[in-house]
């Protein structure tokens, strides 16, 4: 299920009216509003905030053609008033030392409710800011996350904000919980609205913003509003949190799949197979069986043990420098393969090519070879379906004679037995990473060809039910 666009639905059907009845006996939310306007004349006269400008942007459109009973339509301006904060100076020791009063910036803005802030200021640095009272709705207006996501927090203590947070207050903490949900329903809207253009940092004109349409409940239709809000977010988080852990046990059951198959557990062995022994010395005769090892006392009798590096060639890439003077837009180029060109299991384009010149100083590889990541999140395998050239992160991976299935392959390399010798040989480095002689010198199971692809068809089969689990929690 994707609870992010159910989310989405529930807040359009609240701020549309949809999600809660009309009583007709709730006070219309025209008596709210003079209400509040008498409230903001009564603040106003005693100083405590001024009077707002005049607009010099005109009010944007309306959102929504017809009004639920009782609602009213209006303007944030005329329901609210606005505040800013700022960084009092660093120089001054005291406006931080033995801080106390909570000092919201952008990182504090992650939950809801804040009611701690990283940074707190002294009593004397609480002077040189505003202090908004508990149940403030705080609004990030300037961020370089803003391009993504609107952060939207109310406050649960009084608090101060720096420069790139403004305060929105009314006189009604329903009011103000009622605004963020309704912020947060038209998101996508606000942001592409009100963003500032030519701006080195995303910002949202402000100014505008007070302009943005309000379609206004009944003070206790939005006491309703918020209470069934709550009530089925919790239903959704109750489900995220389930359909996270199902999607745990999925890769955990896909994990235990490998492990069986990589044991020879995940089908029956059939003793009619050509022996991996008799395999092994038609590949390589010089090759090795191990069994000095505990890895070989948990595989089946007809399978061996042995040096990967025996069965199959391992090469590291190489790249041509500067690598820009190689780079080409000719369609006719040699792909360049990179780590952002993986599409799941294979690689099946890239998005630059090189020059005819570069492919002898890089390492030419063909469709079918195997591709491993050799740093960083070293270990990953995927199949080639072009030819190209490899830089230095890949190492390449070619089997010898019919060695392996290369599906069967795939899954090997993906398995945690592959990738726990891998870890193994990378480590101790500052940065993790993997040659091809510690590649090679890992030590693979070698069974029949037959058996193998007995081994990936009952690994998709069972897949494949774990395919459709996943895709029946994100419909």
């Amino acid at each position: 299920m994707d609870t992010k666009k159910l989310r989405q639905k529930i807040l359009d059907l609240a701020i549309r009216g949809k999600l809660v009845p009309q009583d007709p006996n709730d006070e219309p939310a025209s008596v709210l509003l003079e209400r509040i306007r008498a409230e903001k004349e009564r603040l106003i006269a005693d100083g405590k905030i001024k009077r707002p400008r005049k607009s010099k942007t005109s009010a944007s459109p309306s959102h929504y053609e017809k009004l639920p009973s009782g609602w009213e339509k209006t303007t944030l301006k005329d329901i609210a008033w606005f505040g800013g904060g700022k960084t009092p100076s660093t120089e001054n020791k005291q406006f931080w030392k033995d801080g106390t009063v909570n000092w919201v910036t952008s990182k504090d803005m992650k939950e809801p409710i804040i009611y701690h802030s990283q940074i707190k200021l002294s009593e004397i640095g609480a002077t040189q800011n505003i202090l908004y009272p508990m149940g403030s709705l705080l609004m990030v207006t300037r961020s370089g996350i803003l391009r993504r996501t609107l952060p939207l927090a109310r406050l649960g203590e009084a608090a101060t904000v720096n420069q790139d947070i403004k305060a929105i207050c009314t006189p009604y903490s329903e009011l103000n919980e009622y605004l963020y949900y309704y912020f947060s329903g038209r998101e996508k809207e606000i942001l592409e609205k009100f963003q500032k253009s030519g701006t080195t940092v995303e910002s949202i004109d402000f100014e505008k913003f007070q302009e943005i349409e309000i379609l206004l409940p009944p003070l206790q239709e939005q006491i309703r509003i918020i209470h069934q809000l709550k009530f089925l977010f919790k239903v959704q988080e109750k489900i995220d949190s389930e359909t996270s852990e199902l999607n745990r046990l999925i890769t955990d059951t896909r994990s235990k799949v490998l492990e069986l198959a990589m044991q020879g557990k995940l089908v029956p062995q059939d003793p009619t197979d050509e022996p991996a022994a008799d395999m092994l010395r038609r590949v390589n005769p010089k090759a090795k069986i191990i069994t000095d090892i505990p890895h070989s006392r948990n595989i089946p009798s007809n399978w061996v043990l042995c040096r990967f590096g025996d069965i199959a060639s391992i090469s590291r890439g190489a790249s041509p420098r500067p690598i820009k003077s190689y780079i080409t837009n000719d369609p006719n180029g040699v792909n360049w393969i990179k780590i952002g060109d993986t599409d799941g299991k294979y690689i099946n384009s890239t998005k630059e090519k090189i020059i005819r010149e570069g492919v002898n100083l890089s390492r030419e590889v063909k469709k079918g070879d195997f591709l491993l990541t050799n740093s960083m999140s070293f270990g990953k395998p995927y199949i080639l379906n072009i030819d190209g050239c490899i830089h230095d992160g890949w190492l390449v991976i070619s089997p010898k004679e019919e060695s392996y299935d290369k599906e069967f392959l795939y899954y090997l390399l993906s398995s945690q037995y592959a990738y726990s010798q891998f870890s193994d040989k990378a480590g101790g480095a500052v940065v993790s990473n993997l040659n091809s002689a510690k590649v090679a010198n890992t030590s693979f199971p070698l069974l029949s060809i037959l058996e193998q692809k007995r081994i990936v068809a009952k690994i998709e089969e069972l897949y494949a039910c774990l395919d459709k689990i996943e895709t029946s929690l994100q419909s």
